[in-house]
């Protein structure tokens, strides 16, 4: 890893736009419509036309391709396009991909987008129905013959681990779900809302995948996110407070594999994270002690408690802890667990809230911002802040 302390992204390029549909569990049109709607609704918020696009990023998995959602927002012509791999792990990397993209002055404008019908149509949560054998698909081919066949049970095995090791109960998780259901409680926007729960709740909820209850799995939504990526010096000419792309990172670690990393010499931690941790303190200047939000990836509790770990909020085993103290304000949109589950882009859209002052659960004085993407995965990060 190099030793250089700074790169030349970090504040070159800022997040100026947001757009979301509902979130719903049957949004009742195709995944090229909430694409649409989410990408105009951005570019509304930003200030800007689609005839200013001229790059797209994506996620795969994603069935509106680049070309397809230029073509249905009226965009023009596009001189950058990508998709980032890894499902969840996307999220950030889509901001990273649009910052670089700028920061290189191949593009001026850059959408990042996510769109599906998650609940309505493929279901992440159900697991492999079907996989054609693949090189990617070898990993899997070591678990799915023993009944693995899902995320949840996937996961299930670190956090088994993770409680085993550090002497904890199943309890450990459940801070994570309140204080995730607590915040989409009070934000209108959340699935959620109206609907906190206890740390009773989350004990009487069902097995999913002993020692994972159903609180401590998101929930599968239907929607779309999109965000504008262009120039901090753009950026001062639009119409809102932009969202600074201080850091981006992306993380692979050694013996990664997709969510079934089980042969790591150690499972109770995230090494992808710990990589991506390394890269955005270093190249931000940052701390732990620096940020104001944590806006970091619950599709299952465990991996909440395990992120902040890697970052160095907190000891090995101590997460659980620093949650129930509430020593740092953590995905105060309610996080997938509350607000919706869409990989993580609705998380980055919480971050550039709380920086331009309106989140429903505005923390005063938020400066910084970590939002991390999804975990068990190669995955990514940001570190975003106020200009200025």
């Amino acid at each position: 890893m190099s030793v250089r302390t700074r790169d030349a992204l970090g504040g070159r390029a800022a997040i100026v736009g947001i757009g979301a549909t509902e979130f719903s569990k049957d949004s009742g049109r195709s995944e090229l419509g909430l694409a649409a709607e989410a990408v105009r609704a951005a570019l509304d918020d930003a200030g800007l036309r689609p005839a200013d696009v001229d790059g797209m990023v994506t996620f795969t998995m994603d069935t509106s391709p680049e070309i397809t959602v230029a073509q249905a927002c009226g965009m023009g012509e596009l001189s950058f396009f990508s998709r980032v791999h890894y499902g969840g792990g996307a999220a950030c990397a889509t901001v990273q991909q649009a910052a670089l993209a700028i920061a290189a002055g191949v593009a001026e404008v850059v959408v990042c987008y996510r769109a599906f019908n998650e609940r309505s149509g493929r279901r992440f949560g159900s697991g492999v129905q079907h996989r054609e054998p693949s090189a990617e698909g070898v990993a899997l081919g070591w678990a799915l013959p023993f009944g693995l066949l899902t995320p949840a049970s996937w996961v299930a095995m670190a956090a088994q681990r993770y409680l085993h090791t550090h002497g904890l109960t199943p309890e450990a998780f459940g801070h994570v779900a309140v204080v995730d259901r607590g915040y989409a409680a009070t934000n209108p926007a959340a699935y959620f809302h109206g609907r906190p729960i206890t740390l009773a709740d989350h004990a009487a909820s069902r097995w999913i995948v002993e020692p994972l209850r159903l609180l401590d799995c998101c929930q599968e939504t239907d929607g779309g996110q999109a965000l504008v990526v262009t120039s901090v010096e753009r950026a001062r000419d639009l119409p809102h407070p932009s969202a600074v792309v201080s850091a981006a990172a992306q993380g692979a670690g050694r013996a990664q594999e997709q969510m079934t990393s089980f042969y790591r010499d150690d499972l109770t931690g995230l090494p992808e994270m710990g990589v991506v941790a390394r890269q955005l303190w270093r190249t931000s200047g940052c701390t732990p002690a620096d940020i104001d939000v944590g806006i970091l990836y619950d599709h299952f509790t465990p991996f909440v408690l395990m992120q902040l770990e890697e970052f160095g909020f907190c000891g090995r085993g101590e997460a659980a802890d620093f949650v129930h103290r509430a020593e740092l304000p953590l995905n105060t949109h309610g996080g997938q667990l509350g607000e919706a589950y869409l990989h993580g882009m609705n998380g980055i859209a919480e971050g550039v809230r709380q920086l331009r002052g309106t989140a429903a659960n505005q923390i005063p004085g938020a400066e910084r911002i970590l939002v991390t993407a999804g975990t068990g995965v190669p995955t990514s990060g940001l570190v975003l802040a106020a200009d200025g």
